[in-house]
């Protein structure tokens, strides 16, 4: 079991009523055993409230830990809403300004760091990746983490003044799901992703 999710969340899905869940989150199926299947990013993940853990389904790649904790949080507390089709960052969302900094600084470095000051390498990465591109900053794309949770992830290539900057925006929606933590969860999962990603 990962040290990031506390029994107690385990506990608590394993409370719900799995036709009330798949009714929250319409994307996700359960089987006989109240095993959860749900889609992030581009991988499919089991997650079991008995045997509390998240594991990658058979034939799919596993994601980094933080999105265990997502996933998790997301059969807790996700809403069957759709998104509002509006980009806004950590800091527009109540009480990020104060949340989202210092040690809950999302670390898109890892993903300049990755790319190392070129565009294509960039695109390249998102592509891979599954995103679909966007007419932001130097580049953008977006991903489809979950059915209803878009994330964009946007590029400016720097100069000899200022080094290259990602940054990432979530949809409007995304305090309809979740509390600031659990969003962090979800950004630091999305940089470690594209950040350990290779390019040929």
């Amino acid at each position: 079991m990962s040290e990031l999710i506390d029994r107690g969340h385990y506990q608590n899905l394993a409370g719900l009523d799995a036709g009330e869940v798949s009714a929250r989150v319409p994307a996700v199926s359960v089987d006989q055993e109240q095993n959860y299947a749900l889609d992030i990013l581009d991988s499919r993940c089991l997650i079991s409230p008995k045997e509390c853990n998240v594991r990658p389904q058979d034939g799919f790649p596993p994601l980094h830990e933080y999105f265990n904790l997502f996933a998790v949080h997301y059969l807790l507390t996700g809403q069957n809403v759709e998104p509002k089709k509006e980009w806004i960052s950590e800091k527009d969302l109540p009480g990020g300004a104060t949340f989202f900094r210092g040690p809950h600084e999302i670390p898109t470095r890892l993903i300049t760091d990755n790319v190392a000051d070129s565009l294509e390498t960039f695109r390249k990465l998102c592509r891979k990746r599954g995103g679909s591109s966007l007419d932001m900053a130097d580049a953008a794309y977006s991903f489809q983490v979950t059915e209803k949770i878009p994330v964009a992830i946007l590029y400016w290539l720097g100069d000899e003044d200022f080094p290259s900057e990602a940054k990432l925006l979530f949809d409007r929606s995304i305090n309809s799901h979740f509390a600031l933590d659990i969003i962090y969860a979800l950004a630091v999962g999305m940089c470690m992703e594209l950040g350990n990603t290779r390019i040929e």
